[in-house]
């Protein structure tokens, strides 16, 4: 049984940092494509990944988290920082989880516009939501899907940092306990 449990487990955090990655991707192509049309241009440089680990909270109570993780690294003549945790309660296929990630990018305020400016699109389906929210004054974007009981949510802190929550098998309404688990003032404070 824990074999199985262990299995699901890491097919969603696989599934979630691949995500997460793309994201990481898209941002370093934009700024790679910012580099070749505008040379030479100051690109404000990402935090240390460390500065980011303290923000990722502890598990909440009957909850466990797996070790912080994170990275700083340099892509394509910029760097790119992000921390990720992983929270789990109970074992098996369907017992609940979560993943928080972070992703400083203030190297592409571009790509911050663009993807902010697409939030603002609401819809509702029977196979779930999607919908723009705003989280102590700062922009983000919700989704579900019914079938797998996914719930994601997405906020833009201090127009740099990218917070993303990832819940599996919880309610959505679920998503606002664990964003006020973040320190959000604090995140927005790193520089």
């Amino acid at each position: 049984m824990k074999t199985t449990a262990l299995v699901h487990r890491q097919q969603f955090y696989s599934t979630a940092r691949a995500r997460f990655f793309a994201l990481t991707l898209l941002i370093s192509c934009a700024v790679g494509t910012i580099y070749a049309q505008n040379e030479p241009i100051l690109v404000p440089d990402v935090v240390d990944y460390s500065k980011l680990l303290p923000i990722l909270p502890d598990a909440p109570q009957g909850w466990t988290a797996d070790k912080p993780d994170g990275s700083t690294e340099d892509v394509g003549g910029f760097r790119i920082t992000n921390v990720h945790r992983d929270y789990h309660k109970g074992e098996g296929d369907k017992a609940p989880s979560a993943a928080i990630s972070i992703l400083d990018s203030v190297a592409n305020p571009d790509y911050v516009t663009a993807t902010t400016a697409a939030w603002n699109n609401n819809s509702e389906t029977s196979e779930g939501y999607s919908k723009s929210v705003t989280i102590d004054g700062n922009p983000g974007f919700e989704a579900f899907e019914n079938e797998s009981k996914h719930a994601t949510l997405w906020v833009m802190v201090a127009n740099r940092y990218f917070l993303q929550i990832e819940l599996q098998n919880q309610d959505p309404k679920e998503l606002q306990e664990w964003v006020k688990r973040v320190d959000l003032k604090k995140l927005a404070d790193i520089k």
